[in-house]
């Protein structure tokens, strides 16, 4: 059916008219608020043939109605859809090996060169790692300023987090 063979001035009258009742009852049952929201969109159709906008509202109708149906009923859209799925499924476990492969590798690769021995307790950051170096004292953290941070410090280094 084309645009010319529908006579659009009594459908959008009557489906006008319709509304307009509907949003009276409407009105009555529920208050003004919903009455008043129903009469807006009941003036629409009426409104849009007016205003010459139906022709340009059956295009982009038309147009929309063709391009659903094509992907719906064509077997190409469907293995185009297919194939897109399958390379997201791709990017997704490809994601998901890359995260793996970076926690297993530093595990897997073999030292290059022989680790040194973890410092003493007491000894600090600063350990020798040669005979002839003297030790280094321990860091002292500055004291804090206010009791209130001093909690939350000591909190934050039995978490280990500073």
């Amino acid at each position: 059916m084309s645009y010319e063979q529908i006579a659009w001035l009594p459908l959008c009258a009557g489906v006008t008219a319709a509304g307009l009742v509907l949003s009276f009852i409407v009105l009555r049952r529920r208050g003004a608020g919903a009455g008043l929201r129903g009469a807006a969109w009941s003036l629409i159709p009426l409104a849009a043939y007016l205003t010459g906008a139906l022709p340009a509202l059956w295009q982009a109708g038309t147009a929309v109605a063709g391009f659903v149906a094509g992907l719906v009923f064509s077997p190409m859209v469907w293995a185009g859809v297919a194939v897109a799925g399958l390379s997201v499924l791709l990017f997704m476990v490809s994601g998901l090996l890359r995260r793996r492969g970076r926690r297993a590798a530093p595990a897997e690769r073999p030292a290059r060169a022989p680790q040194p021995a973890a410092p003493a307790a007491g000894a600090g950051a600063g350990a020798p790692t040669q005979p002839n170096r003297r030790p280094l004292p321990p860091k002292q953290a500055a004291p804090a300023a206010d009791d209130d941070l001093s909690d939350i410090e000591e909190i934050l280094k039995r978490r280990g987090i500073s």
